[in-house]
């Protein structure tokens, strides 16, 4: 069975990567792993910081063989680090919030670490209030680096995108982040409205993890 170390925190991520995947595989990520060090993600791209987290989760990992050896990673068949780095363009604001997306509200404080989806949202909604309709287009980016583990400096990309456009208030309960505001081409709801399923089809982030799946010959 492979395993996938998910270079993440954030569990709405984790679950949603397991969701699309499916339960053929073995999960962990950096909750299972309270030692590994935070890696800073200041690469201008979705592909430089993947890789900075895939790269650098799987090389913490050679150096530091009890934390493996506490997850029993030589007894489970194949280890792969699994990183994602992923946000949304507008196209009214020249593709921000792009790499910044999670910690766009932040950037006006100065202070380090992610925003609340909350006042992410909220900043988004303020600098496109005088944007109409037609020009609120946008897409989410994902990007996703996989590196294995033992550790080889080898570090493979698979990348997706989900067209849509920006609606003018939140609606919605589901997903996270941006969902309530994102409307993907072809539906009327939002992502936080869709639900799960159809998320989960649609998405940046299921079109990249299809592709891994699809190319490392996981199926």
């Amino acid at each position: 069975m492979t395993t996938f170390i998910i270079a993440t925190r954030n569990r709405h991520k984790v679950q949603e990567i397991r969701t699309i995947l499916g339960d053929t595989f073995r999960y962990l990520s950096l909750e299972d792993f309270p030692g590994a060090p935070a890696i800073r993600e200041d690469a201008p791209t979705f592909m430089g910081n993947a890789a900075l987290k895939a790269d650098g989760l799987a090389k913490w990992l050679a150096e530091t063989p009890a934390a493996a050896a506490a997850a029993k990673l030589a007894d489970r068949g194949d280890v792969l680090v699994l990183a994602d780095d992923s946000g949304l363009e507008v196209d009214a604001l020249a593709g921000a919030p792009g790499v910044h997306s999670a910690r766009f509200a932040a950037l006006d404080a100065g202070t380090e670490g992610n925003s609340p989806d909350a006042a992410n949202s909220a900043k988004l909604l303020r600098l496109l209030a005088q944007v109409p309709a037609a020009k609120r287009t946008a897409r989410f980016q994902c990007m996703i680096a996989v590196a294995p583990v033992p550790w080889s400096g080898e570090v493979s990309f698979f990348g997706g995108a989900c067209e849509g456009r920006i609606a003018t208030e939140p609606s919605g309960t589901g997903g996270f982040g941006y969902d309530p505001l994102f409307i993907p081409n072809g539906f009327t709801q939002s992502f936080a409205e869709l639900g799960e399923e159809t998320k989960n089809r649609l998405s940046h982030r299921a079109a990249a993890l299809i592709r891994m799946r699809r190319e490392l010959l996981l199926e």
